[in-house]
């Protein structure tokens, strides 16, 4: 049972950042802006949910396996989290900002949503790598 909620929760991920995603984009644009800007990158924003999940549920396997071993060492939390935020969320702020009111950062940011895109997925592949990296340093009988 300890193998399966990993992908549960994983898959919980992926399904709540494309949430977010359209709340968040049908809020500040509408619902036709939000279907739109999907169809336009969807394969960006699926890579960037995807890559979350596996964040998330290779986070919850560590959780799992570290608390099994031992309830004192649970390291690694802040920094698996910040960089699994950064790395989902960085092109966001695109449609975050003309809410605080700044209009023209939005519109310089805007002409580089592809490269935000870009950033957010090597974010995504550098958090798998260091979870993946943790996983194999506290199965091989290494601190985490």
């Amino acid at each position: 049972m300890r193998n399966i909620k990993p992908f549960f929760y994983g898959l919980a991920g992926i399904l709540i950042l494309l949430f977010v995603y359209f709340i968040i984009l049908t809020i500040i644009s509408g619902w036709p802006f939000a279907k739109l800007q999907f169809n336009q990158n969807w394969y960006y924003i699926i890579t960037l949910s995807t890559g979350f999940g596996i964040q998330v549920g290779l986070f919850s396997y560590l959780k799992s396996l570290i608390q099994q071993a031992s309830k004192k060492v649970i390291v690694v939390t802040g920094t698996t989290s910040t960089l699994a935020m950064i790395s989902c969320c960085a092109h966001y702020i695109v449609n975050i900002l003309p809410i605080i009111g700044i209009s023209g950062v939005v519109t310089v940011i805007s002409q580089y949503q592809i490269q935000l895109f870009w950033v957010g997925i090597l974010f995504n592949i550098a958090g798998i790598i260091f979870i993946s990296w943790r996983i194999r340093r506290f199965l091989k009988g290494e601190i985490v």
